[in-house]
């Protein structure tokens, strides 16, 4: 499979949420989200893990292809490198993988059901630097919700970043609310972690010498 075997299937103005061959793409200005008749199905009942932000998906091919017994979904928002993905994961025949192409707070919001996944991970998610760009981080009060809603009780979700000032943000996002409570001991991070597992930003980062923070949060049992 090549790059240009990837392609919609309708035009833009006929656009609609639809899953192509192990890939859910969600349109971008779309808002029939609840009309769409979309279920993410595996063949088994093994535990389903997330990856957002995965970039061309190194982490998580490698991730899928070691631990075969766990089901994986890969969330990109880049056409290219969902597209990347979605190469991998075909010419390799990863059959453990499903990749959904679209916008992570909306697709989780409306695509996943209730206590769906059993681990999260966020590797490396824009910075959005600027003060005036610091809005579109994903990381913020209503995705955390929404990652509360779909997560099992007693699980976690793991999160990556180079970024100083958005972990900082991230550990009050998570800490500030009733629904997650940090794995690690006060500051709340790490900056070594054994198997984690490497990615094309991970590796950038590290030549970089910048410090790779990483945080972990404890869905709290309801009730």
């Amino acid at each position: 499979m090549k790059k240009k075997d990837f392609i919609i299937p309708f035009k833009y103005e006929d656009r609609r949420p639809i899953i192509i061959n192990g890939l859910l793409y969600i349109p971008d200005n779309y808002f029939l989200h609840s009309q769409a008749d979309i279920e993410i199905l595996f063949n088994n009942t093994n535990p389903i893990f997330l990856e957002y932000c995965s970039g061309n998906g190194e982490w998580i091919i490698e991730k899928a292809k070691k631990f075969i017994n766990i089901n994986w979904i890969a969330v990109e928002y880049s056409f290219d490198r969902a597209r990347k993905i979605f190469v991998k994961k075909h010419n390799e025949n990863i059959e453990n993988l499903f990749i959904v192409f679209g916008e992570a707070l909306i697709f989780t919001k409306c695509y996943l059901k209730d206590s769906f996944i059993d681990h999260v991970f966020i590797n490396f998610p824009d910075p959005w630097p600027k003060t005036k760009h610091k809005k579109n981080r994903l990381v913020q009060n209503p995705f955390v919700i929404e990652v509360f809603r779909v997560l099992k009780e007693n699980s976690f979700i793991e999160i990556a970043t180079d970024h100083e000032k958005y972990k900082d943000q991230i550990v009050l996002e998570f800490l500030s609310t009733n629904y997650f409570r940090s794995f690690y001991k006060k500051p709340f991070f790490i900056n070594e972690l054994e198997e984690y597992g490497s990615s094309y930003f991970e590796k950038l980062y590290k030549k970089m010498n910048k410090q790779i923070n990483y945080m972990k949060f404890k869905k709290i049992v309801s009730g």
